[in-house]
């Protein structure tokens, strides 16, 4: 972060100091507190199962084990020096992911933990719970090491134990067991007290203002509002104003996260639904413009879902959740989140499920569960929507029970001026059959660690789209900050019963000398899906097309002919891929070298070969080519 010293004012450079010098080693002392327990009611719920693993980025890790090296990477099991926290360099550990380190110390496995120990009333669960924190606050002291180092972790803890205590009924088992009271009052409690100290103090207003400013408001709303300590009305107030002011500064007015990445979509989304749903808990009501932002958030993940809820993987994902009730990997929390809009705001708009999941459940309380019961369940299928002014279209048909699902990105590269979350993909798109993705978004793999990845991953040959004599849409300026951001313009839009017409073009290229302008047709009775692609040359030149062609690792290809391929997914689904006669094609799978070219990545630092049709063609002048896929 030694790049933003000039930007940070002078206080702040002032209170790392004081930090460093005093807090570190003085860390702040537990106040008098009192309670306002809001006991959750855990329902039964049938063989809810716990082993005791859950996987962080597809590596297991055993949470009931003893001796847990909170500061281990859980791949490489190397890790951060423990000293003071603002000192450590993320980046100059290449071999180690700050995430790999961070992902095991939000804890989350302890609502699972609780959950169980209430569903079964085994002292084993408890005792678990206990040493596990208690393990953590030995290794963890106030500011020192890498689990010190980003609010956004510590926030996520604090929410974790948040739900852990009301979970468990703290106050009541406190009357029941002496020793659980000691471990509250003299180890979990004052580490509680300075996870909301440095929540209030390490503002993330310069550094990271997006989803780590959400997740300190909501940390110390929900915090706020349980514990109650000499400063808590003050963080209550500040909190809750916060959480008002940011569902509208990073939402748009139709409900769509600004920093472009699906998969902080569910997360953020959380963020701002567990306050607005714990508010109705203590008779806190937030502003009508915030449940309708919220209302439209929902709308929103309705919308970019296919029929089996999957969504177009644009921008960055790292798997992050706000929290965790199951150790079920195949848990979907974007179905979760309309299934929770259906209930609180009693939309017929929204699906709602046969039986609650448990993260309702657990979420939502008596009343509104019997509410939920009184109205049961719907399916309702989600028709084509198209976001103009945010650059989001999803183009959608059911056609003998088949759905045919595209989505066209005519977005901006991110929010604020580093983007930091976006990737150059302007003009992309994807497309699942029936549920099954099949031209596909590549994810994410890595942020800080693997940079030739990185670049890839987050680059314009990764996506859907065309390149341009080799450079990307916009320049990278590191592994999450951008330059020169792209500026997209929405050309024409046609929204009919049998056709669906987006034209857009950004001007990405502009150093080049060429605007790219992308239209895409689907006519649905045909099941036909023209993308007509104008290189637009500005100067006289020599112009590099590159344009690429990602398939899910699932799908099957078969070349017939130079420029004729057949694809087949995992269920049998037919379709053709049918590229201009001026573009030469190529077939590559997991090339590293001499470019990093068909790689997907599922899951954050996985990857894993997927088969590209590679086309490329060189211009001197405006020339167009048409793209044709025929589903049949």
């Amino acid at each position: 972060m030694d790049f933003l010293k000039e930007f940070i004012p002078k206080e702040r450079m002032f209170q790392e100091y004081y930090e460093k010098v005093f807090l570190r080693n003085y860390p702040p002392k537990m106040p008098e507190v009192s309670f306002n327990s809001i006991p959750i009611r855990i329902p039964k719920i049938k063989d809810y199962k716990v082993s005791g693993e859950i996987k962080i980025f597809g590596k297991p890790f055993q949470y009931y084990k003893k001796n847990i090296n909170w500061h281990a990477d859980v791949f490489t099991q190397k890790q951060f020096p423990k000293e003071f926290s603002r000192s450590i360099k993320l980046r100059n550990k290449n071999n180690i992911s700050a995430k790999a380190v961070w992902r095991k110390n939000r804890m989350q496995f302890l609502t699972i933990l609780a959950i169980n120990y209430k569903l079964k009333k085994n002292p084993k669960d408890l005792e678990i719970f206990k040493s596990t924190i208690t393990s953590w606050i030995a290794q963890n002291p106030y500011m020192v090491g890498i689990n010190w180092y980003s609010n956004l972790e510590v926030n996520i803890r604090l929410i974790v134990w948040f739900f852990c205590w009301n979970i468990l009924d703290v106050e009541k088992l406190m009357e029941e067991d002496d020793d659980f009271k000691q471990f509250v009052e003299k180890k979990w409690l004052p580490c509680i007290y300075q996870h909301c100290y440095y929540s209030f103090q390490s503002k993330s207003k310069y550094s990271s203002s997006n989803n780590h400013l959400i997740s300190e408001y909501t940390a110390l709303f929900l915090a706020s509002s349980l514990w109650k300590f000499p400063k808590s009305e003050m963080w209550f107030q500040y909190a809750k104003e916060g959480l008002e002011e940011e569902i509208t500064r990073q939402n748009s007015p139709n409900g769509i996260n600004k920093e472009e990445a699906a998969g902080y979509v569910q997360f953020t989304a959380d963020l701002f639904l567990i306050p607005f749903i714990i508010g109705k808990r203590i008779n806190c009501v937030f502003s009508k413009e915030y449940g309708s932002r919220l209302r439209k958030i929902v709308h929103y993940i309705h919308h970019f879902l296919d029929v089996k809820g999957n969504f177009p993987k644009y921008g960055d994902e790292d798997d992050s959740r706000c929290l965790l009730f199951t150790e079920d990997e195949d848990f979907n929390n974007f179905k979760s989140i309309v299934a929770s809009g259906a209930v609180l705001f009693k939309d017929p708009a929204l699906p709602s499920e046969e039986e609650m999941d448990i993260k309702n459940k657990i979420l939502m309380g008596n009343r509104m569960i019997k509410n939920f019961e009184k109205t049961g369940g719907s399916e309702i299928k989600p028709g084509p929507a198209f976001y103009e002014e945010e650059g989001h279209f999803v183009f959608r048909s059911y056609n003998s029970g088949r759905e045919i699902y595209m989505h066209f990105n005519a977005a901006p590269l991110g929010f604020l001026s580093s983007a930091s979350h976006g990737h150059a993909d302007a003009l992309s798109f994807v497309l699942h059959i029936d549920g099954n993705p099949i031209f596909v978004d590549p994810g994410t793999y890595s942020f800080h660690t693997d940079y030739d990845w990185r670049k890839y991953f987050m680059g314009t040959l990764a996506h859907n789209t065309v390149k341009v004599n080799l450079k990307d849409q916009a320049e990278i300026a590191g592994p999450a900050q951008w330059q020169n951001p792209y500026q997209t313009t929405i050309l024409d839009t046609v929204l009919e019963d049998d056709r669906m017409v987006v034209k857009a073009q950004h001007d990405g290229y502009k150093k080049q000398g060429v605007t790219h302008i992308r239209e895409v047709i689907f006519e649905k009775s045909k099941k036909l899906i023209r993308i007509n692609d104008t290189i637009k040359c500005l100067n006289a030149g020599f112009y590099f097309v590159e344009l690429p062609f990602h398939l899910h690792p699932k799908a099957v290809l078969k070349q017939n002919n130079p420029i004729n391929f057949q694809i087949n997914d995992e269920e049998g689904n037919l379709l053709y891929l049918i590229v201009d006669k001026k573009l030469k094609t190529k077939i590559i799978k997991g090339q590293s070298k001499p470019q990093i070219l068909g790689w997907y990545s599922d899951s954050f630092l996985q990857k894993e070969p997927c088969t590209t049709v590679y086309s490329i063609a060189a211009v001197e002048y405006t020339s167009s080519f048409q793209t044709l896929i025929l589903i049949k």
